[in-house]
């Protein structure tokens, strides 16, 4: 993918400051705001993909039609692809393996290893150790606008509290659950492709965008398909105190993406994202990787089409596809203390309703699991 057309995406950064990190932080005042942007499927037949999904060699994938009652577009009809199967018809559980990847950094000999304890950023713990026990991960008990969702990982919960309303009807049994599994750690030295980007409490890194991607494409995900990794799993690979950017060093364009892409007659998808405790970005911790695989899940396939929204977020413009963490990048995050005493940073996301438009389907009759969002997105020019 060019740079350019990440571009488009891009919000406004301040100049980077080196500031304290460590745990903990959530201000967000003097911090980069980094985008996440998504690598649609170019191609593929959607009907086909839900043949293959049907008959395990792809993600469980469920296909929804809906027609809008938003302003500007009311009575046009929609279709698209997420995970799971469809919580407007099923009470019963759905279980998708995802697999975490950790990156071993080594940029012109300063080593980003996320295996190993941390001492400056992450208080001695290890930060692959933090991402397992985060409520990405493990499952935490969920209260989204004053409804009790339950005790879910966070995007089983999402997913609950964004289809509250037909969840309920049919008995509220309905859960789309990761099976997480960690894989070998992956050592990578980027050469000219990486950089030291920035400081807080200590170094981060930063690698070209448009390298890794085609690195995880030809070579990373070929060599791990020994451990399991294919078509039918969600490989997330996690940079720690690293982002990416776009042709220079002063244009940090992602904190992670997701991406589907043809692998013969198959789909594949993954997400890069940064376990970052640096202390220079809005959003610590967990945030980036809860933006990324609330928007896989929700758009698998990188291209549901919505009705045009915009202006808000990360998006400075229009954009019509439905990526639930567009909408509220750089918001406030959701804290959850897990068993562990660590509190973690997740983003809140925008419920389908918000796209669509009302009545909300969503737990309290709103349009993001904060609340944030009171009423569905208005036309957008």
């Amino acid at each position: 993918m060019k740079c350019s057309v990440l571009r488009f995406l891009f919000v406004a950064m301040v100049a980077m400051a080196v500031v304290p990190g460590g745990l903990g932080q959530d201000e967000s005042e003097g911090k980069i705001n980094l985008p996440m942007p998504v690598v649609p499927l170019r191609g593929g037949n959607r009907k086909a993909i839900l043949e293959q999904s049907a008959s395990g060699s792809e993600l469980t994938m469920w296909s929804y039609k809906v027609k809008s009652t938003r302003q500007g577009s009311k009575g046009q009809p929609f279709t698209g692809t997420m995970v799971g199967k469809s919580p407007l018809t099923n009470n019963g559980t759905t279980t998708i393996t995802m697999q975490i990847v950790p990156i071993i950094l080594d940029i012109n000999g300063t080593i980003f290893d996320p295996t190993v304890p941390d001492n400056n950023c992450a208080a001695g713990k290890v930060p692959l150790d933090l991402v397992k026990q985060s409520p990405i991960v493990m499952p935490a008990s969920f209260k989204m606008n004053g409804v009790n969702i339950g005790k879910a990982q966070y995007i089983d919960a999402f997913q609950r509290a964004n289809f509250w309303t037909p969840i309920s009807k049919n008995g509220g049994g309905y859960h789309t659950k990761m099976n997480v599994v960690t894989l070998k750690p992956v050592k990578l030295n980027p050469g000219s492709n990486g950089a030291i980007v920035g400081h807080g409490c200590g170094p981060v890194g930063g690698v070209e965008f448009n390298f890794f991607d085609n690195y995880v494409k030809t070579k990373l995900i070929p060599s791990l398909k020994s451990q399991g990794v294919g078509p039918n799993t969600i490989p997330m690979i996690m940079f720690y105190n690293a982002v990416w950017y776009c042709g220079s060093t002063s244009n940090l364009c992602a904190g992670g993406w997701h991406e589907a892409y043809q692998v013969g007659n198959l789909v594949q998808t993954y997400s890069p994202f940064d376990f970052d405790l640096s202390g220079i970005f809005v959003g610590n911790d967990t945030y980036f990787m809860s933006h990324e695989v609330g928007e896989l899940v929700n758009d698998p396939l990188g291209g549901n089409p919505v009705p045009a929204w915009g202006h808000v977020g990360q998006v400075s413009g229009c954009q019509n596809n439905l990526e639930v963490g567009d909408p509220l990048t750089g918001s406030k995050a959701i804290q959850v203390k897990m068993p562990n005493g660590y509190t973690y940073h997740l983003q809140e996301l925008a419920f389908f309703s918000w796209f669509f438009g009302p009545p909300s389907i969503g737990a309290g009759h709103k349009f993001s699991d904060e609340g944030t969002f009171t009423s569905a997105q208005g036309a957008c020019h």
